[in-house]
């Protein structure tokens, strides 16, 4: 009886035991809440921007918080789907009408973040806005929307971790056969979210981090990369990309973090070793 009492102990996790669904069945359709973490990400991020333009020194007014509103969405949408066809699955250019079926899944966060800096680029260039302080501000708002998704991810039960018997939280996703995983959804939700919405949060709210341009983007950029590197470990490579990951070294998502690491890094340096602005700029009107 002891035996099977510390059997029983010691048996991993099953995610179906957790009831779980993957959206809410409306019957004409279901609601995703991938959709939905989408959803809450940006509305909470641009309530948070718009509370961050009462504060002094803000770079911009609020009617250009509410064009970056509008493309940031864009470029969040289609840059994640085509970045997710870049990187992860070519064979979506192929097969256009496949490519459109956001529903489907397949979304990356590097493609997502080059049209989020295309967008900021458009409406920095015109408003004549600095779109490196911008750029500060947008970075604030971010891990929102990176907290949400993960927690999807780990919701919908995708993108499972690698197989382990080390740890007592791991578990049996459905779709990942039977043997225990790391559930890395929920690694990636507490680094690339929380830590990074706690640490831009107080360093905005708290400290005059604001007044050096480039400091919080490149923590940002920095903080992800790092974040995204180390959980990579975790993760199980995409089904396709496995004999990639298994030729360089490296998974794809570690691979396009290195761009990220040295780019924070070096915004990061400069923020640091230049003279903060003074504390009397004021919005554009």
């Amino acid at each position: 009886m002891l035996s099977l009492l510390v059997a029983a102990a010691n048996a991993p996790i099953q995610w179906v035991d957790l009831g779980l669904t993957r959206g809410i069945d409306l019957h004409f359709f279901t609601l995703r809440w991938y959709s939905l973490a989408y959803l809450a990400g940006i509305v909470l991020g641009y309530w948070h921007l718009t509370r961050m333009l009462r504060a002094p020194g803000a770079p911009m007014a609020q009617r250009h918080a509410d064009d970056l509103f509008f493309y940031c969405t864009l470029g969040i949408i289609l840059g994640g789907r085509l970045g997710y066809a870049t990187f992860y699955a070519p064979e979506l250019w192929a097969h256009p009408t496949e490519l459109l079926k956001l529903w489907n899944g397949g979304m990356s966060f590097h493609g997502g973040l080059i049209g989020t800096v295309l967008a900021i680029a458009w409406v920095s260039w015109r408003g004549k806005l600095d779109f490196l302080r911008v750029a500060d501000y947008i970075a604030v708002c971010v891990p929102f929307g990176l907290f949400f998704g993960r927690l999807a991810n780990f919701v919908n039960g995708e993108l499972w971790g690698r197989v382990t018997e080390g740890v007592p939280w791991a578990m049996v996703f459905p779709d990942g056969g039977p043997l225990p995983r790391h559930p890395s959804q929920l690694y990636e939700a507490g680094l690339e979210g929380l830590v990074l919405m706690v640490v831009l949060l107080t360093l905005f709210w708290k400290t005059r981090a604001r007044w050096r341009p480039g400091l919080l983007v490149g923590l940002f950029t920095l903080g992800y990369g790092l974040a995204r590197f180390t959980v990579e470990y975790f993760r199980e490579p995409d089904q396709q990309l496995q004999e990639f990951a298994l030729r360089t070294g490296f998974s794809m998502g570690q691979w396009l973090t290195v761009p990220m690491i040295l780019i924070g890094l070096f915004f990061l340096v400069r923020a640091l070793t230049r003279r903060p602005l003074g504390a009397d700029i004021a919005a554009p009107a």
